[in-house]
């Protein structure tokens, strides 16, 4: 019973501490971050902060009391990158049906895979196509969805798509789900529009999810459905020179429980603990951003995203085209719910901007990261 009152009790920050100085000795070096590399229709991005804010860098680790993780985590054993994962969409394959729908194809694969989320902390995790989170697929609203799904894993697992479709696609124990070495093709239209998720729903559940098995899914809008607001949803729609003009990312919010206790050690955005505090996220001044923003925690109640030193609008679930908040500096999202927030910086100086959980706790344990807002990326 104390344990439930007390949750963030010491020790799991004695526990943090102690990974720390194991994995200590390589100094977190600010000057040492380089840019982000974006990828899709966005500019490449490889130069490092400027050396003001490399020094701010500096002075944002001291003002939160030096919590933060030291040294490398090694993407390229992991096999996966965090700064690749912001703006990676998978868009499939598309073909063109007999009858004229277009047919987009996915495939996904399960596969067990050991991940470093820290510098020199391990998990073992349960991954769709190697990387937590999976891919970030993203479809056209009113298209005919296919998604080939193979479990290669040792446990039995499903996709269960947070959308509208047929009982027998959903995911769960009877329709659709996968045993080791099986195979299932979920096939449904994309709707409604939005920014959605998919998840394995094996049971226990909490085991499925905290292991890793998640992702982002992700509706455009049909312009030509949305008359009233048609120049808004050919933003959102990737491929268009609407949508070209904003600065497009996917986070998805996530802890880890490393010694299984039920309470995670680490918390991140796309997984590796202050990966975007090292390595801040570039963005240019002059373009607007969008932040399709997912929470897959598990163990705590909510999570949060708090950006600092300005205030953006916050469509919740993405199903609209209008915001459902506007001015916000903060919001909440339990398990499972997301949304979009869309912000800019055109007022304000070139420099560094935090952004964070505003549970202290989570910040501290990783989920914490930085804009480098520069003129314009190049």
């Amino acid at each position: 019973m104390l344990r439930s009152w007390f949750r963030f009790d010491p020790g799991r920050r004695r526990f943090f501490s102690l990974v720390a100085a194991a994995v200590g000795g390589a100094a977190w070096a600010a000057g040492n971050a380089s840019g982000q590399t974006s990828h899709g229709d966005h500019a490449q991005q490889e130069t490092p902060p400027t050396n003001a804010a490399s020094a701010i860098m500096g002075d944002h680790q001291i003002a939160h009391g030096g919590m933060i993780t030291v040294g490398e985590v090694d993407n390229a054993r992991n096999g996966f990158d965090p700064d690749a994962l912001l703006t990676d969409w998978d868009g499939g394959i598309v073909e063109i049906l007999p009858d004229g729908m277009t047919l987009r194809t996915f495939e996904v694969e399960v596969e067990d895979k050991e991940i470093e989320i820290a510098p020199g902390v391990f998990f073992p995790a349960w991954t769709y196509n190697g990387r937590v989170p999976g891919p970030s697929l993203r479809a056209k609203e009113g298209e005919r969805l296919r998604i080939i799904f193979r479990n290669f894993g040792s446990h039995q697992h499903s996709m269960h798509f947070h959308g509208i479709h047929a009982a027998r696609m959903d995911g769960v124990p009877g329709a659709g789900m996968v045993e080791p070495g099986g195979e299932f093709v979920y096939e449904f239209d994309a709707k409604p529009f939005g920014c959605h998720l998919y998840h394995c729903h094996a049971f226990p559940l909490t085991r499925h999810m905290h292991k890793g098995m998640y992702g982002a899914f992700i509706i455009d809008p049909d312009p030509a459905l949305h008359p009233e607001h048609e120049e808004v949803a050919r933003s959102r729609l990737l491929g268009t020179p609407e949508n070209a003009k904003w600065q497009e990312m996917m986070m998805v919010m996530n802890g880890f429980d490393t010694n299984f206790d039920g309470e995670n050690e680490f918390y991140a955005a796309n997984t590796i603990a202050h990966c975007y505090a090292k390595k801040p996220i570039r963005v240019s001044r002059n373009m607007p951003v969008r932040i399709y923003l997912i929470n897959v925690t598990e163990f705590d109640p909510i999570n949060s995203f708090h950006l600092h030193a300005n205030f953006f609008d916050y469509f919740d679930q993405g199903t609209t085209l209008t915001p459902t908040l506007k001015t916000v500096d903060l919001i909440m999202q339990c398990q499972a719910q997301r949304g979009i927030l869309e912000f800019h910086f055109r007022d304000h100086e070139p420099g560094l901007y935090m952004f964070h959980a505003h549970q202290s706790e989570l910040a501290e344990l990783g989920w914490m990261g930085m804009f480098d807002v520069v003129e314009d990326v190049t």
